[in-house]
């Protein structure tokens, strides 16, 4: 335990031992190289971005594993997302972009109000859009966080790269402590991929147009695998050992009559996979989550924040119902 402790502090040591010019140190010089290789970049102009750089300890500190991770609860993360004053910022949003929804609903057949809730849960539709550099943001984790350098020199990569398609000064983009960027908070490797220029002005700003946010998310979710009008999860109660059935991970294998140890009588049959909720002093909630949960996962690998999605989308459906009555 004294270790895991020690650890965060050792990271910050090691990061503030390479502290000063990112341009005079040999891993940058060594990325460099290859974006000059691989992508035609020049060196001098990479060196002279770099040599502008800062890096960001909170951003570090931000990006850390929390120091006790036993200490997780889904009461607790459900609370920060499916609030009133959350749902209410999303209808809104949803009456002052009704018609974008429903086109990407149409377009893509994901439901409008999953859509809605994923902006909702990463900027509370647009309200937390990040603060940070995203080039000093990702430099910093790309070079002084050894545990996932790899995953973000990948991104670093994909912003120079979305910044030359955009003619754009790199320093110039905005967002979260890990890079993410616009309402619906793409990496720049998904905005590049997935982003859409949805309301047709002949750019995809993710940041100003809630038309291409909306769009991007749809089609994200679309090219993953979402299944128009296909089951998203369902409560599952436990009546046997489940332990098989939760190390066999969140990707759908099993129908819900192969599943011995769980009463689904009335879930949907199609293969799912079995999902557990854990609070600390509190019973498991348990849940059957099908493809489109899934789905759910690769825009953030999170049991917690698919379910989150899944049930602030429905609050919002039967706020907006309410609404009509």
């Amino acid at each position: 335990m004294k270790r895991l402790l020690l650890y965060p502090f050792l990271l910050l040591l090691a990061a503030a031992a390479h502290a000063g010019n990112y341009a005079g140190r040999e891993d940058v010089g060594a990325f460099i190289a290859e974006m000059h290789e691989r992508h035609d970049f020049g060196v001098e102009a990479l060196r002279a971005l770099f040599a502008k750089s800062k890096r960001i300890d909170a951003v570090i500190a931000a990006v850390m594993p929390p120091r006790d991770p036993s200490i997780r609860s889904w009461q607790t993360y459900r609370s920060r997302f499916v609030e009133p004053r959350r749902i209410a910022a999303g209808l809104r949003f949803a009456r002052a972009h009704g018609a974008e929804l429903a086109r990407a609903q149409a377009a893509y057949g994901v439901p409008a109000d999953i859509v809605l809730a994923i902006i909702g849960v990463e900027t509370i539709y647009g309200r937390n859009l990040g603060r940070f550099t995203t080039f000093d943001a990702l430099t910093t984790l790309a070079f002084d966080y050894p545990p996932r350098a790899a995953l973000f020199r990948n991104e670093l990569e994909a912003l120079l790269l979305l910044a030359r398609d955009e003619k754009r000064n790199p320093f110039s983009y905005k967002g979260s402590f890990a890079g993410a960027l616009g309402l619906p908070q793409f990496l720049p490797s998904s905005r590049r991929r997935w982003g859409v220029d949805f309301d047709g002005d002949g750019r995809i700003d993710l940041a100003a147009s809630a038309a291409d946010a909306i769009g991007s998310v749809a089609h994200f979710l679309k090219e993953h695998g979402w299944e128009s009008g296909a089951p998203i999860a369902h409560p599952a109660r436990i009546v046997g050992d489940v332990a098989a059935l939760l190390d066999a991970g969140i990707k759908p294998q099993r129908r819900p009559a192969d599943m011995p140890e769980v009463d689904a009588t009335d879930a949907p049959p199609e293969p799912a996979a079995l999902i557990d909720l854990v609070t600390p002093d509190a019973p498991t909630e348990y849940w059957l989550g099908y493809n489109n949960f899934y789905v759910l996962t690769r825009y953030n690998r999170s049991s917690f924040y698919a379910m989150a999605v899944h049930q602030l989308a429905e609050a919002l459906q039967a706020a907006r119902l309410a609404q009509v009555r």
